[in-house]
């Protein structure tokens, strides 16, 4: 075991030394040894995607081509989760298909609802944005960091703030 442990040891430490001297960044220690566009095909996701491997993928999620899923993200298609080609779905974003409001309030009485989000192709979504259940974003569209998006926004329109108002 201890041979184990030292050989991934020395793993790591070449991987951090060549990633910083390619790449100039120092990463989490599964993003050295997880394929990114590997997992996302796994994922059954367009050609050209890449996925972190510290983002969190529950239910049916769909995800076009060339789409860019950032670290630390959740996206939960619990109820149903589509996003486009060519999309930057940023670090810490969280998109829920449900929520279980109904269900913690009535003590499990009742059960969690659900709809669907669609995201559509080329949008920006920025960092740390929330996207809940329902929500429908057009094509084109750039979502402002640290935003909470409870309506649809329409194609070609640009939303930020909390609760996420568009911007003319």
């Amino acid at each position: 075991m201890d041979e184990l442990l030292e050989e991934l040891q020395k793993l790591f430490l070449q991987q951090q030394y060549d990633v910083r001297d390619r790449l100039n960044r120092s990463l989490p220690f599964a993003d050295y040894i997880v394929d990114r566009w590997k997992k996302s095909q796994l994922l059954g996701f367009g050609e050209g995607t890449s996925i972190y491997d510290s983002a969190v993928v529950l239910g049916d999620v769909k995800v076009g081509m060339h789409t860019w899923i950032g670290p630390f993200t959740v996206l939960d298609g619990s109820g149903g989760l589509e996003i486009g080609n060519y999309c930057s779905i940023s670090a810490g974003v969280q998109i829920y298909t449900h929520d279980t409001v109904k269900w913690a309030i009535s003590g499990g009485g009742e059960q969690p609802d659900r709809a669907p989000v669609r995201i559509g192709s080329n949008c920006y979504i920025g960092p740390n944005t929330i996207i809940s259940k329902g929500i429908s974003i057009g094509d084109g569209c750039i979502i402002g960091a640290n935003s909470f998006v409870n309506r649809d926004i329409p194609s070609g329109r640009k939303a930020w703030g909390t609760p996420a108002r568009m911007i003319e």
